[in-house]
């Protein structure tokens, strides 16, 4: 498998990835990658992460059951960042919401307002 030259990983040999839903545009999270969890993501069609917290690989559902198909990958100007635009089934979110981004700042900057209802409960 041929991975696009040019990608600029950091130095603890991770991209950041923005998961976008492919229907409606929404940003669904955003995770990281190595090289591995990139070519995993290419030849399985199956959005693949490296967990910072965990110190290993994780593919999205696996557990819960809310995967993401990948429907297209691209890459920024600087080659630096991934857009994952994906089919998400259920949750994006491990609090059970759609979108991981589901609370708004106030204008005033000292709240946070949560927009919605989780799907399914946390996992």
């Amino acid at each position: 498998m041929k991975i696009p030259d040019g990608l600029k990983f950091d130095a603890n040999g991770l991209i950041p990835a923005v998961v976008q839903d492919v229907t409606n545009g929404d940003v669904l999270m955003v995770a990281y990658m190595n090289l591995a969890a990139v070519e995993h993501t290419i030849s399985s069609g199956r959005a693949t992460f490296w967990s910072r917290s965990r110190q290993k690989f994780w593919i999205k559902g696996e557990t819960s059951g809310n995967i993401q198909v990948v429907k297209g990958l691209y890459v920024d100007c600087d080659q630096d960042c991934l857009l994952v635009k994906v089919e998400q089934t259920g949750a994006a979110c491990h609090e059970g919401y759609r979108s991981c981004f589901f609370r708004q700042v106030s204008e005033d900057g000292d709240s946070l307002t949560t927009l919605g209802e989780p799907l399914s409960a946390a996992y």
